[in-house]
Protein backbone atom coordinates (compact mmCIF):
# COMPACT_ATOMS: atom_id res chain seq x y z
CA UNK A 1 0.00 0.00 0.00
CA UNK A 2 1.20 3.52 -1.28
CA UNK A 3 0.67 6.95 1.35
CA UNK A 4 0.83 10.14 0.24
CA UNK A 5 2.73 12.28 2.68
CA UNK A 6 2.70 15.81 3.96
CA UNK A 7 6.48 17.24 5.28
CA UNK A 8 5.95 19.86 8.45
CA UNK A 9 8.67 22.60 9.10
CA UNK A 10 7.59 22.58 12.58
CA UNK A 11 7.33 25.24 14.41
CA UNK A 12 9.09 25.39 17.70
CA UNK A 13 8.19 27.43 20.56
CA UNK A 14 10.54 26.99 23.94
CA UNK A 15 8.52 27.24 27.14
CA UNK A 16 9.41 28.52 30.58
CA UNK A 17 7.76 26.93 32.81
CA UNK A 18 9.05 25.89 36.29
CA UNK A 19 12.56 25.48 34.62
CA UNK A 20 11.77 23.39 32.08
CA UNK A 21 12.67 23.29 28.42
CA UNK A 22 10.35 21.27 26.36
CA UNK A 23 10.57 22.88 22.37
CA UNK A 24 6.73 22.19 21.27
CA UNK A 25 6.18 22.12 17.58
CA UNK A 26 3.40 22.40 15.22
CA UNK A 27 2.89 19.65 13.85
CA UNK A 28 0.05 20.10 11.52
CA UNK A 29 -2.24 17.73 12.65
CA UNK A 30 -4.97 17.64 15.21
CA UNK A 31 -4.53 13.64 15.69
CA UNK A 32 -3.52 12.11 19.42
CA UNK A 33 0.13 10.76 18.99
CA UNK A 34 0.64 7.90 21.79
CA UNK A 35 3.50 5.84 20.64
CA UNK A 36 6.67 7.01 20.04
CA UNK A 37 10.16 5.51 19.42
CA UNK A 38 14.26 6.54 18.12
CA UNK A 39 16.35 5.11 16.46
CA UNK A 40 20.04 6.70 17.35
CA UNK A 41 19.47 11.08 18.08
CA UNK A 42 18.34 12.00 14.39
CA UNK A 43 15.04 9.47 14.11
CA UNK A 44 12.17 9.75 15.56
CA UNK A 45 8.57 7.61 14.90
CA UNK A 46 5.33 9.45 16.30
CA UNK A 47 2.38 7.55 15.85
CA UNK A 48 -1.45 7.97 16.79
CA UNK A 49 -5.46 8.51 16.22
CA UNK A 50 -6.90 8.27 12.53
CA UNK A 51 -4.62 6.03 11.11
CA UNK A 52 -1.35 8.83 11.43
CA UNK A 53 2.25 8.77 12.29
CA UNK A 54 5.03 10.79 11.96
CA UNK A 55 8.71 10.84 10.96
CA UNK A 56 11.41 13.21 11.85
CA UNK A 57 14.91 12.20 10.23
CA UNK A 58 17.00 15.60 11.90
CA UNK A 59 16.03 15.18 15.39
CA UNK A 60 12.62 16.40 15.84
CA UNK A 61 13.35 19.90 13.41
CA UNK A 62 11.01 18.80 10.66
CA UNK A 63 8.78 15.80 10.39
CA UNK A 64 7.03 14.16 7.91
CA UNK A 65 3.23 13.17 8.63
CA UNK A 66 1.34 10.36 6.88
CA UNK A 67 -1.15 8.13 7.16
CA UNK A 68 -1.59 4.16 6.07
CA UNK A 69 -3.93 3.62 3.57
CA UNK A 70 -7.40 2.24 4.56
CA UNK A 71 -6.88 2.97 8.09
CA UNK A 72 -8.26 6.36 9.06
CA UNK A 73 -10.06 4.47 11.59
CA UNK A 74 -7.09 2.93 13.02
CA UNK A 75 -5.32 4.47 16.57
CA UNK A 76 -1.61 3.69 16.26
CA UNK A 77 -1.44 3.39 20.00
CA UNK A 78 2.40 1.51 19.69
CA UNK A 79 4.98 2.48 17.19
CA UNK A 80 8.97 0.64 17.27
CA UNK A 81 11.73 2.10 14.53
CA UNK A 82 14.58 0.57 13.41
CA UNK A 83 15.92 2.94 11.72
CA UNK A 84 14.65 5.93 9.16
CA UNK A 85 13.00 3.20 6.60
CA UNK A 86 12.21 0.06 8.81
CA UNK A 87 9.56 0.54 11.61
CA UNK A 88 5.93 -1.30 12.71
CA UNK A 89 3.01 0.21 13.50
CA UNK A 90 0.52 -1.40 16.10
CA UNK A 91 -3.12 -0.63 16.12
CA UNK A 92 -5.39 -0.64 19.55
CA UNK A 93 -8.73 -1.76 19.58
CA UNK A 94 -11.05 -5.01 19.56
CA UNK A 95 -10.10 -7.56 16.87
CA UNK A 96 -13.43 -8.38 16.59
CA UNK A 97 -14.01 -5.28 14.82
CA UNK A 98 -10.86 -5.83 12.82
CA UNK A 99 -8.54 -2.87 14.73
CA UNK A 100 -5.88 -5.57 16.23
CA UNK A 101 -3.14 -4.93 13.26
CA UNK A 102 0.32 -4.21 12.59
CA UNK A 103 2.16 -2.90 9.69
CA UNK A 104 5.31 -2.90 8.72
CA UNK A 105 7.59 -0.67 6.89
CA UNK A 106 10.88 -1.11 5.12
CA UNK A 107 11.24 2.23 2.84
CA UNK A 108 9.88 4.97 4.90
CA UNK A 109 6.27 4.12 4.97
CA UNK A 110 6.37 4.70 1.41
CA UNK A 111 4.50 1.46 1.34
CA UNK A 112 3.05 -0.24 4.08
CA UNK A 113 2.61 -4.25 4.69
CA UNK A 114 -0.53 -5.84 6.77
CA UNK A 115 1.70 -8.08 8.45
CA UNK A 116 -0.27 -9.43 11.73
CA UNK A 117 -4.08 -9.13 12.37
CA UNK A 118 -6.90 -11.37 14.12
CA UNK A 119 -10.49 -11.41 14.76
CA UNK A 120 -10.15 -13.43 18.00
CA UNK A 121 -12.86 -12.29 20.19
CA UNK A 122 -11.24 -10.56 23.29
CA UNK A 123 -7.84 -9.29 21.78
CA UNK A 124 -6.69 -5.79 22.16
CA UNK A 125 -3.52 -5.16 21.35
CA UNK A 126 -1.73 -2.64 23.79
CA UNK A 127 2.16 -2.98 22.67
CA UNK A 128 4.65 -4.20 20.25
CA UNK A 129 8.18 -4.53 21.08
CA UNK A 130 11.34 -5.80 19.29
CA UNK A 131 14.89 -7.25 20.75
CA UNK A 132 16.62 -6.83 17.12
CA UNK A 133 15.41 -6.94 13.30
CA UNK A 134 14.09 -10.43 13.50
CA UNK A 135 12.74 -10.74 16.95
CA UNK A 136 9.80 -9.16 18.42
CA UNK A 137 6.64 -9.79 20.66
CA UNK A 138 2.94 -8.37 20.66
CA UNK A 139 0.93 -8.16 24.04
CA UNK A 140 -3.02 -8.10 24.00
CA UNK A 141 -5.08 -8.35 26.96
CA UNK A 142 -5.74 -11.72 28.78
CA UNK A 143 -8.16 -14.24 26.37
CA UNK A 144 -9.36 -17.11 28.77
CA UNK A 145 -8.06 -15.91 31.41
CA UNK A 146 -4.60 -15.32 29.96
CA UNK A 147 -2.33 -12.96 28.46
CA UNK A 148 -2.17 -12.98 24.55
CA UNK A 149 0.94 -12.97 23.03
CA UNK A 150 2.71 -13.34 19.39
CA UNK A 151 5.85 -13.49 18.57
CA UNK A 152 7.85 -13.12 15.54
CA UNK A 153 11.84 -14.33 14.67
CA UNK A 154 11.74 -12.83 10.99
CA UNK A 155 11.30 -9.36 11.48
CA UNK A 156 7.38 -9.55 11.47
CA UNK A 157 6.76 -11.41 8.45
CA UNK A 158 4.98 -13.98 10.26
CA UNK A 159 3.57 -14.54 14.10
CA UNK A 160 3.27 -17.17 16.68
CA UNK A 161 1.19 -17.32 19.57
CA UNK A 162 3.15 -18.13 23.09
CA UNK A 163 0.96 -21.03 24.68
CA UNK A 164 -0.86 -19.56 26.69
CA UNK A 165 0.12 -22.71 29.69
CA UNK A 166 3.37 -20.81 29.73
CA UNK A 167 2.17 -17.46 30.96
CA UNK A 168 0.81 -16.88 34.30
CA UNK A 169 -2.82 -17.13 34.88
CA UNK A 170 -4.06 -13.27 35.16
CA UNK A 171 -6.24 -11.58 38.26
CA UNK A 172 -9.96 -11.12 37.78
CA UNK A 173 -9.71 -7.50 35.63
CA UNK A 174 -6.59 -7.38 34.88
CA UNK A 175 -5.14 -5.71 31.64
CA UNK A 176 -2.78 -3.63 30.43
CA UNK A 177 -3.29 -0.29 29.44
CA UNK A 178 -2.10 0.76 25.56
CA UNK A 179 -1.75 3.85 26.82
CA UNK A 180 1.80 5.07 25.39
CA UNK A 181 2.81 1.48 23.95
CA UNK A 182 5.20 1.24 26.78
CA UNK A 183 3.57 -1.21 29.15
CA UNK A 184 5.49 -3.57 27.66
CA UNK A 185 9.49 -3.14 26.83
CA UNK A 186 12.43 -5.10 26.05
CA UNK A 187 16.26 -5.12 27.17
CA UNK A 188 19.15 -6.82 25.49
CA UNK A 189 18.52 -9.67 23.57
CA UNK A 190 15.99 -11.84 25.78
CA UNK A 191 14.72 -9.95 28.30
CA UNK A 192 11.18 -8.61 28.34
CA UNK A 193 8.62 -6.91 31.37
CA UNK A 194 4.70 -6.44 30.86
CA UNK A 195 3.30 -4.41 33.51
CA UNK A 196 -0.52 -4.71 34.13
CA UNK A 197 -3.50 -2.73 35.72
CA UNK A 198 -7.25 -3.43 35.77
CA UNK A 199 -7.35 -6.05 38.81
CA UNK A 200 -6.63 -5.66 42.82
CA UNK A 201 -3.25 -5.78 42.44
CA UNK A 202 -0.51 -3.97 39.53
CA UNK A 203 1.81 -6.70 38.72
CA UNK A 204 5.12 -7.30 36.31
CA UNK A 205 5.16 -10.14 34.16
CA UNK A 206 8.91 -11.64 33.43
CA UNK A 207 10.26 -13.75 30.64
CA UNK A 208 14.16 -13.78 30.11
CA UNK A 209 13.82 -16.28 26.98
CA UNK A 210 11.87 -14.16 24.62
CA UNK A 211 8.87 -14.93 25.97
CA UNK A 212 8.49 -18.58 25.60
CA UNK A 213 8.23 -18.92 29.56
CA UNK A 214 7.08 -16.48 32.26
CA UNK A 215 7.37 -15.52 35.74
CA UNK A 216 5.05 -12.58 37.46
CA UNK A 217 5.72 -10.46 40.72
CA UNK A 218 2.94 -8.09 42.83
CA UNK A 219 4.12 -4.41 43.12
CA UNK A 220 2.94 -1.26 45.31
CA UNK A 221 1.50 0.23 43.02
CA UNK A 222 -1.92 2.02 43.12
CA UNK A 223 -4.67 -0.52 41.68
CA UNK A 224 -8.07 -1.82 42.26
CA UNK A 225 -9.81 -0.34 39.43
CA UNK A 226 -10.31 -0.76 36.04
CA UNK A 227 -8.62 2.19 35.37
CA UNK A 228 -5.63 2.23 37.77
CA UNK A 229 -2.42 0.21 38.02
CA UNK A 230 0.88 0.24 35.52
CA UNK A 231 1.17 2.18 32.39
CA UNK A 232 4.82 1.81 31.61
CA UNK A 233 8.14 0.48 32.41
CA UNK A 234 11.53 1.54 31.61
CA UNK A 235 14.66 -0.28 32.26
CA UNK A 236 18.31 1.44 32.70
CA UNK A 237 19.61 -1.80 32.13
CA UNK A 238 18.61 -5.72 32.91
CA UNK A 239 18.49 -4.83 36.78
CA UNK A 240 17.29 -1.18 37.36
CA UNK A 241 14.20 -0.54 36.50
CA UNK A 242 11.06 1.99 37.08
CA UNK A 243 7.30 1.55 36.66
CA UNK A 244 4.79 4.31 36.50
CA UNK A 245 1.08 4.27 36.38
CA UNK A 246 -1.94 5.69 38.45
CA UNK A 247 -5.39 6.26 37.48
CA UNK A 248 -6.13 8.22 34.22
CA UNK A 249 -9.41 8.72 35.64
CA UNK A 250 -7.79 11.03 38.15
CA UNK A 251 -5.08 12.77 36.40
CA UNK A 252 -3.87 15.16 39.44
CA UNK A 253 -4.74 12.26 42.10
CA UNK A 254 -2.36 11.96 45.25
CA UNK A 255 -1.07 7.80 44.95
CA UNK A 256 1.38 5.75 44.62
CA UNK A 257 2.69 6.27 41.00
CA UNK A 258 5.79 5.36 41.29
CA UNK A 259 7.38 1.65 41.78
CA UNK A 260 10.87 0.55 41.65
CA UNK A 261 13.08 -2.49 40.95
CA UNK A 262 16.80 -2.91 41.41
CA UNK A 263 16.79 -7.17 40.93
CA UNK A 264 15.59 -7.19 37.07
CA UNK A 265 11.71 -7.23 38.24
CA UNK A 266 11.53 -10.08 41.07
CA UNK A 267 10.37 -7.53 43.47
CA UNK A 268 9.22 -3.79 43.80
CA UNK A 269 9.20 -0.93 45.91
CA UNK A 270 7.32 2.34 45.97
CA UNK A 271 9.94 5.15 45.32
CA UNK A 272 10.72 7.34 48.78
CA UNK A 273 9.49 10.44 46.96
CA UNK A 274 8.80 13.22 46.56
CA UNK A 275 6.60 11.33 43.97
CA UNK A 276 5.01 13.47 40.83
CA UNK A 277 1.43 14.75 40.38
CA UNK A 278 -1.35 12.14 39.34
CA UNK A 279 -1.11 9.97 36.63
CA UNK A 280 1.47 9.05 34.73
CA UNK A 281 1.59 7.25 31.03
CA UNK A 282 5.16 6.91 29.89
CA UNK A 283 9.11 7.17 31.67
CA UNK A 284 12.06 7.01 30.29
CA UNK A 285 15.32 6.87 31.23
CA UNK A 286 18.10 9.30 30.01
CA UNK A 287 20.01 7.42 27.98
CA UNK A 288 22.60 5.04 30.84
CA UNK A 289 21.96 7.82 33.23
CA UNK A 290 20.30 7.63 36.86
CA UNK A 291 18.13 10.50 35.52
CA UNK A 292 14.35 9.86 34.71
CA UNK A 293 11.55 11.58 32.68
CA UNK A 294 8.18 10.75 33.41
CA UNK A 295 5.29 12.02 31.61
CA UNK A 296 1.30 12.41 32.00
CA UNK A 297 -1.74 14.31 31.52
CA UNK A 298 -0.93 16.32 34.52
CA UNK A 299 2.56 17.25 32.78
CA UNK A 300 6.35 16.08 32.96
CA UNK A 301 8.38 15.01 36.04
CA UNK A 302 11.95 14.81 36.60
CA UNK A 303 14.08 12.63 38.82
CA UNK A 304 18.07 12.09 39.29
CA UNK A 305 18.58 9.76 41.44
CA UNK A 306 16.63 6.59 39.56
CA UNK A 307 13.62 7.56 40.43
CA UNK A 308 13.63 7.80 44.43
CA UNK A 309 12.78 11.35 43.99
CA UNK A 310 10.87 13.63 41.58
CA UNK A 311 10.05 17.16 40.66
CA UNK A 312 7.24 18.44 38.05
CA UNK A 313 9.30 20.53 35.94
CA UNK A 314 6.25 21.50 33.25
CA UNK A 315 1.96 21.14 33.65
CA UNK A 316 1.29 20.25 29.71
CA UNK A 317 0.03 17.04 28.75
CA UNK A 318 2.10 14.41 27.07
CA UNK A 319 1.58 10.64 26.38
CA UNK A 320 4.78 9.37 25.64
CA UNK A 321 8.31 10.06 25.93
CA UNK A 322 11.85 8.90 25.08
CA UNK A 323 15.25 9.53 24.82
CA UNK A 324 18.40 8.14 23.49
CA UNK A 325 20.82 10.40 25.72
CA UNK A 326 20.30 13.12 27.97
CA UNK A 327 20.30 15.62 25.72
CA UNK A 328 18.59 13.87 22.80
CA UNK A 329 14.60 13.56 24.21
CA UNK A 330 10.85 13.60 22.59
CA UNK A 331 7.49 13.48 23.95
CA UNK A 332 4.12 13.16 22.38
CA UNK A 333 0.37 13.86 23.27
CA UNK A 334 -2.95 15.00 22.57
CA UNK A 335 -4.04 17.73 19.75
CA UNK A 336 -0.59 16.76 17.78
CA UNK A 337 1.61 17.72 20.04
CA UNK A 338 5.11 16.97 19.61
CA UNK A 339 8.11 18.38 21.71
CA UNK A 340 11.87 17.51 21.80
CA UNK A 341 14.00 18.13 25.23
CA UNK A 342 15.90 21.76 24.92
CA UNK A 343 17.59 20.48 28.42
CA UNK A 344 17.28 22.57 31.61
CA UNK A 345 19.43 25.15 33.32
CA UNK A 346 21.48 23.87 35.75
CA UNK A 347 20.71 20.37 35.56
CA UNK A 348 23.60 17.73 36.65
CA UNK A 349 23.21 14.06 34.90
CA UNK A 350 25.01 11.52 36.37
CA UNK A 351 25.94 8.04 35.46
Amino acid sequence: MMCKSLLIAVLYVIPVVAGAQWATATSGTDAEFRGLSTAGASVVWASGTRGRYARSTDGGHTWRIDSVPTGSALDFRAVRALDARRAWLMSAGDADKGQARIYRTTDAGAHWSLVYSTQQKGVFLDAVAFWDAQHGIALSDPVDGRFFLVTTNDGGGSWTRVPPERIPAALAGEAAFAASGTCLTVDGESSVWIGTGGGATARVYHSSDRGRTWTVAETPMHAGSASSGIFSLAFRDGRQGVAVGGDYQMVRGGFPNVVLTNDGGRTWRIAKGPLPVGYLSSASFLGGTTSVVAVGLAGTALSTDGGESWRMIDSVAYNSVRFEAPNAGWAVGPKGRIAWWAGIVGLRITK
